[in-house]
């Protein structure tokens, strides 16, 4: 396997880990450069719970369904919480994603979920 290349990719899947310790895998879109990388994701989910209790994160490259096809990088993993990190978070995924992201942002905006999302940063590790 290879390592994989979160900036071009496009499904990664983000691991995540419960207060026992055990992995929980997602696939997720993913942005970013120069190792650091956003996601986005309802703000009642699991993966941003884990993430909120341990920063500990690990990232693949994965196809839509969560198949992992490369080797695990280490990562950690916050949510956002200013303006301006969320706009930065948002720029990133709409340049990579372009009408795919804006299609996801209008209908999150009609059923009202999108002021509930979370932003994830993630940092991977040396």
């Amino acid at each position: 396997m290879s390592l994989p290349h979160p900036a071009q990719d496009a499904y990664v899947s983000l691991a995540t880990f419960r207060r026992d310790g055990r992995e929980v895998r997602t696939p997720v879109w993913i942005a970013g450069s120069t190792g650091r990388f956003y996601v986005f994701s309802a703000g009642d989910a699991g993966k941003v719970k884990r993430i909120r209790a341990n920063g500990r994160a690990r990232l693949a490259t994965c196809d839509m369904r969560g198949n992992v096809q490369s080797d695990w990088l280490e990562a950690s993993a916050r949510v956002l919480s200013s303006d301006s990190e969320i706009a930065t978070a948002l720029k990133a995924l709409h340049n990579k994603y372009g009408m795919r992201m804006w299609l996801t942002d209008v209908l999150s905006k009609l059923s009202g979920k999108f002021r509930k999302r979370a932003y994830l940063e993630i940092a991977v590790s040396s």
